[in-house]
């Protein structure tokens, strides 16, 4: 039985980049809706969400970032921002506002393909079949009264409340979880949740690092479970015990 395109959007002012991207991943499979707007944006997502939004940060008149916290708190999809703003301090606050990935044009076709299929694939949900299979046992991570359910990819607090996570701050956290009491270099965290190297100047895992601590942190300026070491980069202290 054939599957339904993977429908990505892409928000961009300039035609010929909407253009350009749409031709590039409608040849590799991908279902495209080109947009100029945000209301064009906001009009999609009500009626036809896609998987994954392309999103450029300098649209006249708004303001990216905006757009990006909106995505975030509204919808459950992939988020790479495009946009020729190279600030470190703007890619910093991309991250923050909850992108997934942070692209700054020029940039190469086949590399940005490559990242928005691993964000895809680290949001993508479990492969459905037409039988019925019984339903798989919960692995269940708990450390310092966080329970992470890696299998339905939700982190719950003490009362079973969830917590919101980016899907990168899930990928990171799981990480971390699945080799405790282990200091894993920035560029192992980096391979590990976006599948690539990361540049001297790279702060993706420390911005992301900083969200993860302002939501399971009790005082996310000294920080209890997940410590810094200096040079090397990040532990998970505490103990950590799976079951079902």
């Amino acid at each position: 039985m054939s599957t339904l395109p993977t429908h990505i959007a892409v928000l961009d002012d300039e035609s010929d980049i909407t253009q350009l991207l749409a031709s590039y991943f409608g040849g590799h499979g991908f279902r495209v809706s080109q947009l100029h707007t945000r209301s064009a944006l906001m009009d999609l997502m009500a009626d036809d969400t896609p998987q994954l939004v392309l999103l450029d940060l300098g649209l006249p008149g708004d303001d990216g970032f905006a757009i990006a916290r909106q995505l975030r708190e509204h919808w459950h999809c992939g988020l790479v921002i495009v946009t020729g703003r190279g600030d470190p301090v703007d890619k910093v606050v991309g991250l923050e506002v909850g992108a997934d990935d942070y692209v700054t044009k020029p940039f190469d076709l086949r590399e940005l393909l490559a990242r928005v299929k691993a964000v895809l694939r680290r949001i993508a949900p479990p492969a459905s079949s037409n039988t019925v299979a019984p339903e798989p046992a919960r692995n269940i991570l708990r450390f310092a009264n966080w329970s992470l359910d890696t299998a339905a990819r939700r982190l719950l607090d003490a009362q079973g409340e969830e917590v919101p996570l980016t899907t990168g701050e899930f990928d990171l956290l799981c990480a971390l979880a699945t080799h405790p009491g282990r200091v894993l270099s920035r560029d192992f965290l980096l391979e590990h949740t976006r599948g690539r190297d990361g540049g001297p100047f790279d702060r993706t895992i420390d911005v992301q690092i900083g969200r993860l601590r302002r939501k399971v942190e009790a005082d996310p300026n000294n920080p209890q479970i997940i410590k810094s070491v200096r040079g090397a980069g990040y532990i998970l202290v505490p103990r950590v015990e799976a079951g079902a």
